[in-house]
C-alpha cells in the first residue's frame, strides 16, 4: 500500500473520511496489513472475500477454511475470528440488556449474523426470560428442516430448562432467498402447540436470507 497516494491508503481513508468511505477489500485489508510475496494485502483481502461471498461468508468460515488460504497465517486467522466474535457478543450484550423487541432490528442483525451464508439449514432459537431478555442463543438442528427434523420435545426441554418464558425461532434458507414456506408455517405451527403446553410464547419465526431476514409474526403467520 506504500504504492499509493497518502489520501488512498486505507488508514489513512479511515481517519480522515469514516469507516465507511472503505471499500470491503480496504476495511479487511487493515486488519491482515501485510500481503505475502507477489501478493500485496489488497489484493490478498479483496480474493478472501470473494473466496467467502463477501462478508456474510467470512463470517462463518471455520478456523479449516481460513488456515487453507495462502497468506492467512495464524495471526490473522485469530484476529479475524476474534473480530467475528466480538460482533456476535456486542449485540448479544445489548439483546441481553432490554426486551428484544424494544429493538427488533438487533434481533434481525444478531441472527444474521450468526445464520447468514451458511451452507446448510441451520434451525435455532433465542430463549428469553419473562421480560423478553435474551437468555440463551442456541443451535438446535441442521440440514433440511422439515416436521420430521426439528424436534418439539428438544425445543421445550431446553426451554424448561432455562425456565425461559417465550422463544423466538428462526432458520436459515441457504439459498438466499427468506420466503417462508408452507413447511416452514406448519413447523411453526407444531412448535407454537408443544410450547404453550409449559406455559411458553413463541413471539416470532424468522427466516434468515441473504441480506434479508423476513419475520413470520409480522406476515401475520403466527
Amino acid at each position: 500500500m506504500k504504492d499509493l497516494p497518502a489520501d488512498q491508503r486505507p488508514r489513512e481513508k479511515l481517519l480522515a473520511r469514516g469507516a465507511p468511505a472503505l471499500a470491503d477489500a480496504e476495511l479487511l485489508a487493515l486488519l491482515l496489513r501485510t500481503g505475502y510475496k507477489g501478493q500485496g494485502v489488497l489484493a490478498l483481502a479483496g480474493a478472501v472475500i470473494e473466496k467467502f461471498n463477501g462478508y456474510a461468508g467470512l463470517l462463518h468460515a471455520t478456523p479449516a477454511e481460513l488456515q487453507s488460504i495462502k497468506g492467512l497465517g495464524p495471526a490473522k486467522r485469530a484476529e479475524l475470528l476474534a473480530v467475528i466474535e466480538m460482533a456476535r457478543r456486542a449485540l448479544a450484550e445489548q439483546l441481553q440488556a432490554k426486551p428484544v423487541f424494544d429493538t427488533p432490528q438487533r434481533v434481525k442483525d444478531y441472527l444474521s449474523l450468526h445464520l447468514q451464508g451458511r451452507p446448510h439449514e441451520v434451525f435455532a432459537v433465542l430463549f428469553l426470560d419473562a421480560q423478553h431478555r435474551l437468555l440463551e442463543f442456541k443451535d438446535m438442528f441442521r440440514g433440511t428442516l422439515t416436521q420430521t427434523s426439528v424436534y418439539p420435545r428438544e425445543v421445550v426441554k431446553q426451554a424448561l430448562a432455562l425456565n425461559a418464558g417465550a422463544v423466538v425461532l428462526a432458520h436459515n434458507h441457504p439459498s438466499g432467498v427468506a420466503e417462508p414456506s408452507r413447511a416452514d408455517e406448519f413447523l411453526t405451527q407444531t412448535l407454537k402447540a408443544a410450547l404453550q403446553l409449559v406455559d411458553v410464547r413463541v413471539l416470532d419465526h424468522l427466516v434468515v436470507g441473504q441480506g434479508h431476514v423476513v419475520s413470520m409474526a409480522e406476515r401475520g403467520l403466527l
